[in-house]
């Protein structure tokens, strides 16, 4: 909006269209022409008139505009100057009762040519006059300035009625602007006119005999489309009963079911008849401990009469595949009571309080069904130490729930809890206390009686050699437990069937045997005549050694048929397991850890050793450190242990590793000057080897005894 600003007494500034409207009043009250005073009472009655549909602007009086002192001639000359005049001819004729100065309600092209009159580009003809007044001036000069112009096309209320009168059979619009689609819906339902049956039968000009007939099938058509619509409307209703019933019941059920609930309430036990402590072999210790148990659920009265107390729990610690299930399920077979088993990984789920709901449910139908056994397996999955987790606030429920169901409020006399675990060492603290697992039974890897045991408990079941000696086996399979030895029959039963054998010899046994210990034969693999000869002289310098050694394993297989990652093989065979080592038979295991370099240096000189001796440095370098850092054999360094090298000093590292450097290089002495007095059978081995690639105890007895081999 424009203001114009009059310097007067006082000083004022007003908008122009009041000041206007103040000029026009001045005019008529100062004695102006009556033609001027004809206009002013026009253009109040056409502002009255329209006040209806437009706000008027307030009207001021000279009091208020500071113009009371001015004189008639003075006031005359303001309006003349500020009001723009017509030109007699350009001064348009009145029209309907209006003169040329009326306000308009036809919008125009600008806002501010619709507000002022005129444009900034261009002066229009209806306000020109011969002395322009200083706002055309103005806006004159403002012509070329680089400014926008908004400019506005909306519908008012002159242009509509204009539009109804240039078309007036056209229907009247809604207010406003109404989409395509709008339209549609808004008239979806208004349909099309029906037409009544006289009207269609005037349309028809159907003949006055078959009026009848056309209104009675009308209305047969009529009734059998209502009753459709009947049908169709009953057979939605019922399809909705009945998805609302199956929603409802598949709701409910799933709220019934183990995902949500936990275990299903119906747990059942298994019967464990058919299997006894007679068939458990290897772990006589175990057994012992178990059978007090066994007694127990057999006759609680003898041992309560006394004010004993039933043991809650046994927790079985040992490696894997020593026999800790069988031993559970034994101890259920022997008292002849349900057994429950369970896996530490079952009352895990992402659902919080599901695995506390899972135990709840077992041990309640534990105690419905005591005396019974509950093996859980795995405990450390679920029995872990609990630990403040952010992450996992809520992991904690199961296992404390699983301790207050052992030794909580609530009694569970004659339930037996067997855990097992490889993992004692992660268990939490209050699981293993007494009066929850009140017995700890060890379950190690069998020994030599145990493993032959085993071993013919297991060959009684294939077809096998009778002089076959289990003993034999045992006594090569060290460190086997009772799932591994399982595993060396069935392999060996496995080999016999592909070889076409009708039982099970000694040789399938040590195939099966090797190839679980250095890993299956590579025959495809094709060496040269080179590296074969230096794998013979390699593994031949090992078997010279470990022959000639006092203190050393007896040997038990050498071979030169590459296995797994290594070209060839020499296996010891101790006569009894070895509960402890001397400083003697340790020194032995390095010195034929180095017998196969040593012979490679004898042989094929300094320059033509090759990588294959780097196992046999790591285990002796492995001894040497024991011997020396905790095993307490070495002078210099007294019997000291050193668990951790790194909190030592640098002059305590820099002599563990000169002690640990001068022990295997007297061992690589001690085995040169073995291999370079043996020369001759050091080379008959080496030859037997290449023509036979592989040679028991025996045959390496008569090759280094100077005997011939018979022919294979």
């Amino acid at each position: 909006m424009f203001s114009m600003s009059m310097t007067v007494q006082p000083q004022v500034t007003v908008p122009l269209s009041h000041l206007i409207n103040v000029l026009h009043s001045m005019k008529s009250s100062v004695g102006s022409s009556s033609s001027s005073a004809t206009c002013k009472s026009r253009r109040h009655k056409e502002h009255v008139s329209d006040s209806e549909l437009h706000r008027t602007e307030p009207l001021w009086n000279l009091r208020e505009l500071g113009l009371s002192d001015l004189g008639a001639q003075q006031l005359d000359e303001l309006v003349n100057s500020m009001l723009p005049r017509l030109s007699p001819q350009e001064a348009p004729l009145p029209l309907g009762g209006q003169t040329a100065w009326r306000t308009s309600h036809l919008s125009t092209h600008s806002f501010y040519h619709n507000k002022h009159g005129f444009s900034c580009g261009a002066m229009p003809m209806s306000y020109s006059r011969l002395h322009p007044s200083p706002l055309q001036s103005v806006c004159t000069e403002l012509q070329h300035w680089p400014v926008f112009v908004p400019s506005r096309g909306f519908k008012t209320l002159k242009s509509k009625t204009r539009r109804l009168q240039l078309a007036p059979d056209r229907p009247l619009e809604s207010e406003g602007f109404t989409p395509s689609f709008m339209k549609g819906f808004l008239t979806r339902d208004k349909g099309i006119e029906v037409e009544s049956i006289d009207s269609l039968l005037k349309t028809k000009n159907l003949p006055d005999g078959q009026q009848d007939a056309f209104k009675r099938g009308f209305a047969e058509g009529f009734l059998k489309a209502q009753a459709l619509t009947q049908r169709t409307q009953d057979s939605l209703r019922r399809t909705r009963l009945i998805l609302l019933v199956l929603l409802l019941v598949g709701l409910y059920g799933i709220s019934k079911t183990p995902f949500i609930s936990g275990l299903d309430s119906a747990v059942d036990p298994v019967q464990m008849k058919n299997v006894t402590f007679e068939h458990v072999k290897g772990v006589e210790e175990a057994k012992n401990e178990l059978q007090e148990v066994v007694e127990f659920l057999k006759n609680p009265q003898k041992f309560t009469a006394l004010g004993g107390k039933l043991p809650k729990g046994v927790l079985l610690v040992g490696p894997p595949g020593t026999g800790k299930t069988l031993l559970a399920r034994a101890v259920a077979g022997e008292a002849d009571v349900p057994f429950y088993y369970a896996s530490g990984s079952e009352f895990d789920e992402m659902f919080v309080g599901v695995g506390a709901s899972r135990i709840r449910n077992l041990f309640r139908e534990a105690k419905a069904n005591a005396p019974c056994v509950i093996f859980i397996d795995e405990l450390d999955s679920v029995g872990g130490k609990r630990i403040e987790s952010p992450m996992h606030p809520y992991s904690r429920q199961t296992i404390n729930q699983l301790l207050a169901e052992m030794d909580g409020f609530k009694p569970n006399e004659g339930v037996i809890i067997i855990g097992a675990t490889n993992f004692p060492e992660a268990l939490d603290n209050a699981l293993i206390r007494p009066g929850r697992f009140d017995m700890q039974v060890t379950v190690p890897k069998p020994d030599v009686k145990g493993r032959t045991e085993i071993l013919n408990w297991y060959l009684k079941k294939i077809k096998v050699d009778p002089a076959i000696e289990a003993k034999i086996i045992a006594r090569g399979t060290v460190g086997f437990s009772g799932a591994d030895l399982e595993n060396l029959v069935n392999q060996a039963a496995l080999k016999a069937a592909v070889d076409g054998k009708d039982m099970v010899t000694l040789k399938e046994l040590e195939f099966a045997k090797d190839k679980i210990l250095m890993g299956p034969e590579r025959r495809s693999a094709e060496i040269d005549k080179k590296n074969k000869l230096i794998t013979a002289y390699h593994e031949s310098g090992h078997a010279i050694v470990a022959y000639y050694t006092k203190d050393a394993m007896p040997i038990n297989k050498a071979t030169i048929m590459p296995r797994g990652p290594s070209l060839g093989h020499v296996s010891m065979l101790p006569e009894n397991d070895r509960w402890s080592e001397t400083r003697s038979q340790l020194l032995a295991q390095m010195d034929v850890s180095m017998g196969g370099r040593v012979a490679e240096e004898i042989i094929f000189g300094h320059e033509y050793i090759t990588t294959g001796a780097s196992s046999d440095f790591d285990s002796a370098t492995k001894i040497a450190k024991m011997m020396v850092t905790r095993f307490g054999m070495c002078e210099k360094l007294g019997v000291m242990t050193y668990t951790d090298m790194t909190a030592q000093s640098p002059e305590t590292q820099a002599a563990v590793e000169h002690e640990v450097r001068m022990l295997l290089k007297e061992s690589y002495e001690r085995a040169k000057a073995l291999l370079k007095s043996h020369t001759k059978e050091h080379k008959n081995l080496a030859d037997a080897l290449l023509m036979y690639e592989t040679l028991d105890a025996k045959e390496i007895q008569l090759v280094l005894e100077g005997k011939t081999l018979e022919t294979r």
